[in-house]
């Protein structure tokens, strides 16, 4: 589906005009654009805000200048750079992606609409979005952003996370997008609905499409988009052990697929019994309970229960540590590779490149600052 209006159409005349004076040019990703670059931010700005990502991406060109040098980089490295930003399935998707472009299109970003459809992680809209932003191709986008304008100008009915409505806003998208002038269309829709057609209080009197907006118009604009039907998230809830000797405390690196893929974590148990189970068997008898907490991810709640324990005294915590990972402990040079799954002694002083789970590194930080909520227990 390829864009079927004229920048001298109503729609499209409004949207660059208003572009023209106060859209957003001045972004990190839209100075000397590339295919990679633009790539990066399009991956990146899903579902995370500008200004979030602007310091993530500025690190990321920074190491990873080309798509080959993020090809060629540990996975690790990439999920460490991606630490904080959230959704890491992402970041995976993004080394797995670039990897392929290095292998089957010689390190070049393709061209070729569903080539870049097909690499891993890419959408159809960002795909439209990467080759209309750098070579002005005749693509319509529909991000979170173009979707909250085109469902409150036209009105649209229902959720578009069903299909049938998806699918009535991509027309309306291809209707409006201009053959000449993409990239600045494209540009001026995701920075409307980022700057003006806000989720929540709109500033409609600054919209150039406000004379003709039916949500305007009716004075309904909290109708559109329509909701997402409300499911309650389910709870779940599991036991993280801090489990620390000499200065240093113990992290496992989860499997690359699933919740966490590829990052650090502390060993988790299903249960506080069984987690006491484990420091049993281990000779420990002194624990500490800290202070539990709740992470929310997109389908479940995950209420986290931190206890604290240590080897330091247990005249055995040297013991056979053969399989677990080596890393070195470069403070500010990553110069290994990853290659298994294994435990890892982690200096949080003197902190190696490796990707965390955000309650992890908060926990972490605890830590290191000495900050021990919660009383001593014994078993």
């Amino acid at each position: 589906m390829l864009a079927q209006s004229s920048p001298q159409a109503p729609f499209a005349h409004a949207v660059l005009t208003w572009y023209e004076k106060y859209g957003r040019k001045h972004l990190p990703w839209q100075k000397n654009k590339t295919l990679y670059t633009v790539w990066l931010s399009e991956v990146m700005l899903q579902q995370t805000q500008v200004t979030t990502v602007i310091p993530y991406f500025e690190r990321f060109i920074k190491i990873f200048p080309n798509v080959t040098a993020l090809a060629n980089a540990p996975l690790d490295e990439v999920l460490y750079l991606w630490t904080g930003l959230g959704y890491y399935a992402r970041a995976r998707n993004l080394h797995k992606a670039a990897q392929t472009i290095r292998d089957q299109y010689q390190g070049e970003f393709p061209t070729d609409f569903n080539k870049v459809w097909n690499l891993t992680g890419i959408g159809r809209s960002t795909a439209g979005a990467i080759l209309s932003s750098c070579l002005d191709a005749p693509y319509p986008i529909l991000d979170g952003n173009v979707k909250r304008v085109l469902a409150r100008y036209f009105a649209v009915q229902g959720w578009p996370g069903e299909n049938k409505v998806e699918e009535q806003l991509w027309i309306l998208s291809s209707q409006v997008t201009p053959t000449e002038k993409v990239a600045d269309f494209n540009q001026a829709m995701m920075d409307l609905g980022a700057m003006v057609c806000t989720r929540s209080k709109p500033k409609c009197e600054l919209c150039p499409l406000q004379t003709s907006c039916k949500a305007k118009n009716q004075q309904n604009w909290k109708d559109y988009p329509g909701k997402k039907p409300k499911k309650d998230l389910p709870e779940r809830e599991t036991y993280f052990l801090l489990l620390a000797k000499s200065g240093k405390v113990l992290l496992e690196q989860r499997k690359e697929t699933g919740l966490w893929g590829g990052l650090y974590c502390f060993p988790q148990f299903n249960s506080k019994q069984a987690l006491l189970d484990y420091l049993k068997q281990e000779g420990i008898d002194k624990y500490q309970e800290w202070t539990a907490f709740r992470h929310t991810f997109s389908h479940f709640h995950l209420d986290i229960y931190p206890i604290y324990a240590q080897y330091d005294e247990h005249p055995n915590w040297d013991e056979d540590c053969s399989q677990w990972k080596k890393i070195e402990e470069f403070t500010a040079d990553y110069k290994t590779t990853v290659s298994t799954v294994n435990k890892y002694w982690y200096d949080p002083k003197n902190p190696v490149q490796i990707g965390l789970a955000t309650p992890v590194k908060n926990l972490l930080t605890k830590f290191q600052k000495g900050l021990h909520y919660g009383k001593n227990r014994v078993l």
